[in-house]
């Protein structure tokens, strides 16, 4: 193997491995991570002579819906992907519109194509009236990546479950109407489905902070992740 050959193979290893380093570094000791909200259980654990806290923190259930192109999609599929929902209803006169231009921006600085990490999802509050048609035309309207954008209906029953009981919209939103949920925020889900903020759609701070908060969390990684694991998977998009 030549000089040239050799340098190259050190330079593949040694400049994923500073980066790897950097990120685990500064994500460790200077970098906030967005926040979790909701656990389902804490338990103390005693492990020689220490005492530990195990939180069990809240995972949003599995839904199925149907989209703006007709299709039955889950968040199953969405395994891996970072998850932005909103709620709307197609007739919405007031702040719908101005939610869906917000998250048209979203989608214009994060999607990166069919496979996304980001995944932004409009979830209809008034199923009985937005057919797939009609959730398309409000798609187009907006310029949605139909890939990475879906615009969604199912069973209204399960879908004010999932916004209350699975995204604790009334607890972002203390002003939210329970039998009529028309709230300004996004929620943000990491690759694990758990809550990691709400963002008010209007306020640009807020969602200044979503901004930088979304690729914060494409680049957490499972804390027993090694470095081989991040080497491969880096070959592996290559």
């Amino acid at each position: 193997m030549g000089k040239k050959a050799i340098l190259g193979l050190m330079l593949a290893i040694l400049l994923p491995l500073t980066g790897f380093l950097t990120v685990k570094y500064y994500s460790q000791n200077t970098v906030q991570m967005p926040g979790r909200f909701f656990y389902d259980s804490v338990a103390v654990i005693e492990k020689n002579g220490k005492r530990t806290i195990d939180t069990v923190w809240h995972r949003v259930k599995n839904m199925t819906f149907t989209n703006q192109l007709g299709k039955t999609v889950t968040l199953d599929s969405l395994k891996g992907k970072i998850i932005v929902v909103d709620f709307f209803f197609t007739r919405c006169p007031s702040i719908c519109p101005g939610l869906a231009k917000s998250m048209r921006k979203l989608q214009d600085s994060y999607t990166g194509g069919k496979d996304s990490i980001v995944q932004f999802l409009s979830v209809s509050i008034d199923p009985e009236h937005d057919s797939v048609p009609n959730l398309r035309r409000f798609a187009d309207k907006y310029s949605a990546n139909h890939n990475n954008w879906w615009f969604v209906t199912g069973d209204k029953k399960e879908i004010y479950d999932f916004a209350l009981n699975e995204l604790k919209a009334n607890v972002a939103d203390a002003d939210v109407d329970t039998a009529f949920i028309h709230t300004y925020n996004f929620f943000l889900l990491d690759r694990d489905r758990v809550v990691r903020g709400w963002y008010d759609g209007f306020d640009g701070k807020k969602q200044a902070k979503l901004v930088k908060d979304i690729p914060l969390l494409m680049l957490e990684k499972p804390k027993k992740r090694s470095f081989g694991e991040f080497l491969k998977e880096l070959f592996s998009r290559s």
